[in-house]
This record gives structure tokens, sequence and C-alpha cells, in this order.
């Protein structure tokens, strides 16, 4: 499915579970849609499972969001005692939609109480109250933290079938253009990494010694990113310059803050020290996972950092702030750089990288190694250090709920190809009157059916029996998806999407 189709599915007010690959635009989207929202006078709550993909939103965690905090079990009581909190109550009604990112690493009973207490506090029996719920994420990636041993994901909870969220399985790719590489990601996706797959592996084998020195290192352990981290900066011999963040609003959103900030707390830098923006610019100067080394420092004290393209950016302090319907509730200020010789994979996660050192030869969870590997843009920015057999291993549970998920978006895409023009705005616009939206100002350029069939007269059209005895019959001669695409007058997304509908797999 495209970004376009997907977009069109969450501003019908569905309920919609959005994946894909690392790389294939799922926060895209997500941002095109909450200004879509905004535009419309309609503030989403934005939360995501874990402190880190709350910053990356502008959001807060779930827990907070909801008022659970860190139960694991919500009685009665709890229910009342969550009900009758003001502020939680006032941020329950007040919302609209419900966006929770990272939905991969919570558990399904995290999920379930979130559930029961949006249908508590909005004294409504529909999933989450009522409220349209976009759940994001991609189940290959780190899975929940379970207590039991066996993660419990997500998608089990009664509340996700409950839910019935329409699938949008985003399947462009924006992150890597390497095709070897793509073949192993794709290869641990699918269970199926060959002696092939290892021997493209191998050849990016090397050492912290032959290794580019201005680049990040990834590792399994916290205790390895700090040992190297210490003893690099340690190594310099200029003044070091200490940075303290600057905090305000209750202590327990501060430390939550805290947690999901990739910037430190007390950050210590040097002259030529190897550091990474935690944030993305406003004016694009630097995105998130940005490399370089610190040049020198500005008048006002702040770091000057050389990039790896030769620019030079003073780094003055930014914010973190945890929202409410567009108020404040804490936020904490720091210069948005961490030192960057090495970080956790964990803390990767949802970062894009030009280069990286890997050290995989620890990894002890399963989708550990995916992760690592997919923030890498190109197989030649790849220095593995070593490799496990659990770091090319997801999680066996997902590869048959991976299944399922494509065969339902792949039916969410053909509803949307069926609805006309004129169909899509009237429920477009119904569901902005639901919400109490306006009309906004600058709405964004519809996605027009009739302007994509000026060159492929045939696109979004239903299939007939013949068409896909006759793409069938081009597919097997050899004929290449862009050939077919051109000799039936259709778009190329077209015909991988009807390929995967036939079980038939495109080259």
């Amino acid at each position: 499915m495209t970004q376009d189709q997907a977009l069109a599915i969450l501003k019908s007010g569905a309920n919609v579970f959005l994946t894909g690959e690392p790389g294939s635009g799922k926060t895209h989207t997500v941002n095109r849609y909450v200004a879509y929202l905004r535009s419309h006078g309609i503030e989403p709550a934005l939360t995501a499972s874990t402190g880190i993909a709350a910053t990356h939103i502008g959001g807060m965690t779930v827990h907070s969001w909801s008022g659970i905090g860190i139960k694991n079990a919500l009685s009665a009581y709890d229910l009342d005692r969550i009900s009758s909190n003001e502020r939680v109550y006032k941020r329950l009604n007040k919302a609209k939609v419900l966006i929770i990112d990272e939905v991969s690493m919570l558990d399904s009973r995290t999920l379930g109480m979130v559930d029961s207490v949006c249908r508590s506090v909005r004294r409504n029996g529909e999933p989450f109250g009522g409220l349209q719920t976009v759940l994001v994420g991609d189940f290959f990636q780190l899975p929940p933290v379970s207590r039991e041993g066996r993660p419990e994901f997500a998608f089990r909870s009664s509340a996700w079938e409950w839910l019935r969220p329409a699938v949008c399985y985003l399947t462009e790719q924006y992150r890597q253009d390497d095709a070897a590489y793509l073949s192993v990601l794709s290869a641990i996706r699918t269970n199926s990494v060959d002696e092939d797959h290892y021997r493209v592996l191998e050849s990016r084998v090397s050492s912290q010694e032959t290794a580019p020195k201005d680049i990040v290192k990834l590792f399994s352990h916290n205790i390895d990113v700090d040992r190297i981290n210490d003893r690099e900066l340690s190594r310099l011999a200029g003044v070091q310059r200490a940075f303290a963040m600057q905090a305000v609003g209750p202590e327990h959103m501060i430390e939550s803050l805290k947690r999901g900030c990739l910037s430190p707390d007390h950050l210590c830098l040097k002259p030529d020290a190897a550091v990474m923006f935690t944030r993305n610019d406003p004016q694009g100067r630097f995105v998130n996972g940005t490399l370089g080394t610190i040049a020198g420092f500005a008048d006002a004290g702040f770091p000057i950092v050389k990039t790896r393209n030769g620019a030079r950016i003073e780094a003055e302090p930014m914010e973190w702030m945890i929202e409410d319907q567009g108020r404040t509730l804490a936020s904490v200020k720091q210069v948005p750089l961490r030192l960057a010789w090495a970080m956790t994979i964990h803390k990767s996660q949802g970062m894009s990288l030009d280069a990286a050192m890997v050290d995989l030869g620890s990894a002890f969870e399963y989708g550990q190694g995916y992760v690592a590997l997919s923030r890498v843009r190109r197989l030649s920015g790849l220095y593995l250090l070593g490799c496990n057999e659990r770091a090319t291993q997801v999680h066996p549970d997902i590869l048959a709920q991976d299944r399922i998920f494509r065969d339902a978006s792949l039916e969410a895409e053909d509803r949307v190809a069926h609805l006309s023009e004129a169909a899509k705005a009237s429920v477009e616009h119904n569901f902005i009157a639901v919400c109490g939206g306006k009309a906004a100002k600058t709405e964004e350029k519809a996605f027009s059916v009739n302007a994509v069939r000026e060159d492929h007269p045939k696109a979004y059209a239903r299939w007939t029996a013949q068409e896909e005895k006759e793409l069938t019959a081009l597919f097997r001669a050899g004929t290449t998806v862009k050939e077919i695409a051109q000799r039936m007058e259709r778009k190329r997304g077209g015909i991988s999407s009807r390929l995967k509908k036939l079980r038939l797999t495109a080259n």
C-alpha cells in the first residue's frame, strides 16, 4: 500500500494499524495525518509505548496519557480512581483521535488497560471509548518486555480484536536503495536467510581498528556503550565543557522525558568529540541521527558541530515537551547532542544512519539484529564486528501474523480503490464534522484517481478474471513489473499488489 492510500483510509475516520518495513514512511504518514487534523482544528492525542518513541512524535507515553502509569492490572477501584482524576478525565473526553506509536513494544495487557480506561472515562462502550484509534509500528522490531518469558504482543489483546483496525501495510522503501542489502533484510523478515545472505553480511565484517573512526557504534548492552564513549572522550586533550539539562513540570513527567530524551541529563563535550544530533531541526539543517564532530564552541558557549557533509552548525538548546491539547505539561531543555562513538541498538530504533559499526555478536533478543541492520541506509555503510545466530532471527509468532497483516492490507487497498472521489470526500467531511472540526484554510491536495489515469488508464479499476489470467501469464513468462504495467496500462504498485494477492512474487 502507498502512503497516499493509507492517508485516505486514515482520513475516513477508520481505526487503523499502520505498519511496514523500516524506511517505508510510517512516521511521515502519521505526520501528514496529524497536520491534516490540525488544519481542521482537531488536536490528536499523540502517544507512544516508550518515552523515546514519545519524544520522537512530541507526545507522551500512553501510560501517562491514560493514567494507568506503571500498573500491570486494573481493579474496579483503579478504574474509579482514574476516572475521578480531573486531568485524565478532561484529556480523554477532549480527545477525538488517539495515536499510539511503536505499538509493537506494547504488551497486550497494557493495550487492554488503555481500552478499559477509555471506555470507562468516556462512558462509551465502543472500543477505546469511541475514539478513532491509530496503532503504528512494526512487529518485526523489538518485542515488548515480557514478565513471563514469552512476549504478549498487542495484536493478541481482546482490545485489538474488538477494535478490528484496517491494516495499512506500507510497501514503498525510502531508507534503503541497495538491492543486496534489501535482500538480506527481507530474508530476515521471512525467516529465509541462507548462505548467500550470510556471505553478504560477512563481506562487511570489520574491526574497531579498521573501521572509520567517525561512525556510530551500535551494541546490544549499555555497559559496552558507556565504556566506549567514556574512553574515547577521555582520550581527547581539549578542555571539557558540561551542559546540564533544565527541567520544568511535575517530577514524574520530567523523569519520563529524561528517559525518552536521547540527550543525556549531563552532557560533557570536548573539541573533536564524536556527536550525534538527537532532534530534527525545524530549519532542516540536521535530523535525529545526523553525525559530526565538535569543531569548537560559540561565543555564547554552545557547541559548534561540523557535520560529515562539511556544514558547521551551532547546537543551541532545544526542548522536549509533553503536551496535552496544545498545552505544555512538562518540558526539558538540553543541547540536542549526545556522544556518538557508541549507542545501544534499543535507542537507535527509529533512526536512519549513513554508516554504523554494529556488534551483533551478543544479540540476545528477537528482532535486535533486524533493528540494528535496518538503521543503515546502504550495505557500504555497514561495518559488522560480529553476528550470532539470534541476530538474524525474528520472533516465530510474527512470521505467521505478518502474512495475515499483508492479506488484510491488500483487502483494504482494494476497498479504497473502488470508492469514488465523491464518496471519499463525503466520508472525510462527515468524520471531520463528527469530531467538531472546521473547514481547513489550506486543504491538502486531494488524491485524484482521474489524474493518475491520465498516465495509467486502468489504475485502481477492478481486476477482471481475464486480466488476472493475462497478468499471471506475463509474469511467468519473465516479463518485468515495469513492462507489465505499461502493457496493462496500470501503475507498477497496482501490479505488485495484485501479484502478491495471486501469491506470486515480483523480482
